[in-house]
Order: structure tokens, then sequence, then C-alpha cells
């Protein structure tokens, strides 16, 4: 099962995002807008892994939960990576909780790699990720979106649940189920 590790967003936020969304699209660019109720906060991809490692990963989970606090985390910038020149993926940032979503991250990193896992080359950069560009039509009008939009309200949300998602793709684009879910804090929720 192909499955990843990240934090839900709350409703504010999606909503947030779904606007940004919005104002983007009037560029004209072809663009993959992901639906606003996918998007979240990925900490680690794992792939494909078996039963036996799932078992592995939410043991893990549980440590790492233990020692992390709840934090909130809140929506700032907007750019697009590699870079707003050519863009690939459009995201959206983190200004409160940048740290520690970073924090938690290299945790999971620390306690996966003791099951086998790999280190990811990049470090982890924070970030929601609202679209994929398909094709360069109409991107310096969406160059020029991307720099000139202003996020409005910043929403705040506090992290306490972290998810692991299993990931399943179809035609109409993924579809998440969540295999497990436990609180910072050690708290269990299923």
């Amino acid at each position: 099962m192909r499955t990843f590790i990240a934090i839900e967003l709350s409703a504010e936020i999606k909503d947030s995002l779904a606007q940004i969304q919005s104002h983007l699209k009037y560029s004209g660019a072809d663009v993959k807008w992901v639906e606003k109720d996918n998007i979240h906060l990925t900490l680690k991809f794992l792939g494909e892994i078996s039963e036996e490692k799932l078992q592995q990963v939410i043991a893990a989970l549980e440590i790492i939960t233990r020692v992390i606090k709840p934090f909130e985390i809140s929506i700032k910038d907007i750019g697009a990576f590699p870079n707003i020149n050519y863009p690939r993926v459009i995201w959206v940032g983190l200004d409160k909780g940048t740290d520690e979503s970073k924090s938690l991250a290299e945790k999971i990193v620390e306690e996966l790699l003791k099951i086998g896992f790999q280190k990811e080359p990049r470090p982890f950069a924070p970030h929601l990720t609202i679209g994929r560009v398909r094709s360069p039509k109409n991107k310096e009008a969406l160059k020029e979106k991307l720099q000139n939009y202003q996020l409005s309200a910043i929403n705040y949300q506090l992290v306490s649940p972290i998810i692991l998602f299993q990931s399943t793709l179809t035609p109409k684009g993924p579809t998440y189920t969540k295999l497990h879910e436990t609180s910072l804090n050690g708290s269990n929720l299923r």
C-alpha cells in the first residue's frame, strides 16, 4: 500500500487555500489543482509498504508523539518549486509552526531510519501543495498572479493529530484513507 504521514488541515485553512486557488485560476495557466479536501502538510512520504512495515511505522509514530507537544501553524507565503520563473508545484508556506514542523519531520525520519526507511536527499521544507503545473501555457500570467497575491487572513490551527494515510491513485486523482491517527503527547485517537 502507498502511504504517507501528514498533518490534516482545519476547514478554515482549507477554505483559505481554495480562495487562493480560485484567484490563481484566473491566470488561465495549465494547472492541476489539488482538491480542497486533499490538501495536507506532508511530513514524510513512505511509498509502498507491507502490512508488517505498516505496524512498525505505527509503533514509530507512537514513540514520536510521546515527545512532541502540540503546536500551532498558520499560512503565510505563496510560491512555486523549483522557482517562480519555472513553476512545477504551486505551494503555500507556513508562518507560525515552521520550526516545529521541521522538528517533527526530523523526529519522524530518525525513528523511521531505525526500521529501514531512507532519508530524503533534500531538507524538509514545510509547504502545502495546492497545484501542479502541467504545461507552460500562460506561465507569465501565473507568475504575475503568484507575485501579486496577498494572503488577507492568517489562519491558525492547533496541530495535535499526526495521521498515517494510504494514498490510492485513481483516474480522477488520489483518494486518501486514514490508517492510523495519534495525537502529539501520545494520546491515541484510533
